[in-house]
């Protein structure tokens, strides 16, 4: 809106100066203007017109800088190369106001000269100079604004590695103690059971009779290399191979159940955590 403004402006100016300073002495006037003066008028116009739309290409420039920064934020401006070359831009679009003022300065004063510089045309020219200051201003704001986002940048990677590090240390601490864990788990939920004859489970010291003696169970040095090693998780059901069966070892008895399948008596834990809350030991004597 301001560009057209701008545009507008110096055209009225330009058509006042140039072939409009009132009807009654317009004509005259372009009769009395050679062709250098004309030749000179019109490049000197081509030449504001030319800043006019410069300035607008500016505004363009630092509102698609600022819409970046705004979106982006510093998510995508992670990368130390996409900072860089956001800082590149600005010093392009700051330099190119730089020149443009210099130019608007050279062409004022070639204008001071002429009859172009009206009270009207001063304050265009004035509306220009102050458009690219402000511009120069605010490029020069997102610049602070994006070296000061490097710092910040810089100090949360700092922090970033920091972390990076006490993570890791935690991690290899949790896996240790994951791992510990694992293997108090798997030790708790070991279980030692064996399927064998009377006379091997006496053999072995599992259990000891004699005569008017009470059975003694799992005391004293008993082979415990002859017991099998199971997961109260995964063991659920064990075949007997005969049909007669007795367990020693004290389990309740709505934990399990024994059933006949061709002739072979079949152990069924129905519920594992009753069945070894006694004892990790099963010892089951057959015939």
């Amino acid at each position: 809106m301001k560009y057209l403004l701008i545009i507008t402006t110096v055209f009225a100016i330009l058509l006042s100066s140039c072939g409009n300073k009132g009807l009654e002495k317009g004509h005259q006037s372009l009769l009395e203007a050679s062709k250098q003066e004309l030749a000179a008028a019109l490049e000197e116009r081509d030449q504001l017109l030319c800043i006019v739309k410069e300035i607008s290409v500016s505004m363009d420039q630092i509102k698609n800088l600022e819409n970046i920064m705004a979106i982006a934020g510093t998510q995508s401006l992670e990368k130390p190369d996409q900072r860089a070359r956001l800082l590149s831009d600005m010093v392009v679009v700051k330099e190119s106001l730089k020149h443009r003022r210099e130019r608007l300065v050279e062409l004022e004063s070639r204008l001071q000269e002429s009859a172009l510089y009206t009270d009207d045309m001063k304050g265009t020219i004035n509306a220009l100079r102050n458009q690219i200051d402000r511009q120069t201003e605010e490029i020069e704001f997102l610049r602070c604004q994006l070296l000061s986002t490097n710092e910040h940048i810089h100090a949360l990677n700092n922090e970033v590695d920091s972390l990076n590090t006490t993570v890791a240390i935690v991690n290899d601490n949790l896996e240790a103690v994951q791992a510990a864990s694992a293997c108090l788990e798997n030790e708790l939920n070991t279980c030692h059971y064996v399927v064998a004859s009377k006379s091997q489970l006496k053999e072995h010291h599992i259990i000891e009779t004699g005569f008017l003696r009470k059975l003694k169970l799992l005391e004293g040095d008993f082979d415990k290399e002859f017991f099998s090693i199971g997961d109260k998780r995964d063991l659920s059901t064990l075949v007997l191979q005969s049909n007669k069966v007795k367990i020693y070892t004290n389990h309740p008895g709505d934990s399990y159940e024994i059933n006949n399948v061709d002739k072979n008596k079949i152990l069924t834990i129905t519920n594992p955590d009753k069945f070894w809350s006694l004892t990790n030991y099963l010892v089951i004597q057959i015939e």
